[in-house]
């Protein structure tokens, strides 16, 4: 048996989501008339209290078409320096939108400093690219944002004319660990985008929430991306069981992280960083390419391993049994 560590987008459907997708109601997406994927749309914005949603094949192109949406040609957004949607999407943004991205390096706790933020922001003149959008990430490397920090992020952003857009991936995992519905961690951002492939656990697919203007001006971008997709409400019939079955059960992958971390900084040589959601990141001492082909030899696989640090990611496929056999394997493959 294998225990893939390497992300929490390697989850398998469930088979009762695999049944739902079979039982779908299916129509034409592109025409508008596929049920499925309305309900979808409908149930998402509605759990981030936006007006409206549109479903796309991923967060990638999410994330692209409100950048698309929010910026004209020539215009920048703000953005972390290590964000998803600056560092690991292949700047689409500049490519395809001549969107220029101001990056900015992030906090400890994963915030954007408002006081640095503010030094960026161009003036109005025509020297400079236009100032047009905040780019924001929750979670962000497995760390939450804090919710009074969320708070005064719109009074930051309207003072200096931005549009707010979250890269919220795992939104769902703040929330939970927030202790917060996803609506509060959500609302102060023009636009969210939400993964339903990673924690969640559904095949494929992201939705974008926004205003309901937002949405009809970003179904003209996945258009454009070859986002249109026909009888998709069999992937959506999948997003629809994750969201409804699937958000709560996240406070299970958290603790199953936690378990992992501590039980491997007991380990002599290891180092962990904090854990708040499913990612530990961790730092050995010695040869960890070598390690990693050792664990993988054990049937433990895991990613991220650039110098010295391991990312283990937990997710649904992933039980506090499997946690135990990895701190054994580990154990084995440090002593």
């Amino acid at each position: 048996m294998v225990i893939d560590l390497r992300s929490d987008t390697v989850t398998r459907p469930t088979s009762s989501m695999r049944d739902a997708m079979g039982s779908a109601e299916l129509g034409d997406d592109v025409f508008g008339d596929d049920p499925t994927v309305t309900r979808l749309e409908e149930l998402a914005a509605g759990m981030l209290g936006k007006e409206a949603g549109m479903f796309v094949p991923s967060g990638t192109q999410s994330n692209l078409c409100a950048l698309l949406t929010h910026c004209g040609r020539g215009d920048e957004y703000l953005v972390g320096q290590t964000a998803h949607a600056y560092l690991f999407e292949g700047g689409g943004g500049a490519v395809l939108g001549s969107v220029q991205p101001q990056p900015l390096e992030q906090e400890a706790d994963g915030t954007l400093d408002f006081e640095k933020l503010a030094a960026l922001v161009k003036p109005d003149d025509f020297h400079y690219a236009r100032s047009r959008l905040l780019c924001l990430e929750n979670t962000t490397w497995g760390k939450v944002l804090p919710l009074e920090y969320l708070e005064t992020v719109r009074p930051f952003a309207e003072k200096y004319g931005l549009s707010l857009h979250l890269d919220g991936a795992r939104i769902f995992n703040a929330a939970v660990v927030s202790g917060v519905p996803a609506s509060k961690v959500a609302a102060p951002f023009d636009s969210v985008s939400l993964c339903l492939s990673k924690g969640l656990g559904a095949p494929v697919g992201s939705v974008l929430v926004a205003s309901e203007d937002f949405i009809k001006e970003g179904k003209r971008f996945r258009k454009m991306l070859g986002g249109g997709m026909r009888q998709s409400g069999l992937l959506a019939a999948a997003g629809i069981y994750a969201l409804e079955n699937h958000v709560e059960r996240l406070a299970e992958d958290h603790a199953n992280a936690r378990t992992l971390a501590e039980g491997l900084a007991e380990i002599p040589g290891v180092t962990v960083d904090p854990v708040q959601t499913n990612m530990v990141f961790v730092d050995v001492c010695g040869d960890t390419i070598h390690l990693a082909e050792r664990m993988e030899a054990s049937g433990v696989l895991m990613a991220g391993y650039t110098g010295k640090k391991i990312r283990l990611v937990t997710h649904l496929d992933i039980s506090a049994k499997n946690i135990e056999k990895v701190l054994c394997e580990f154990r084995e493959a440090l002593s």
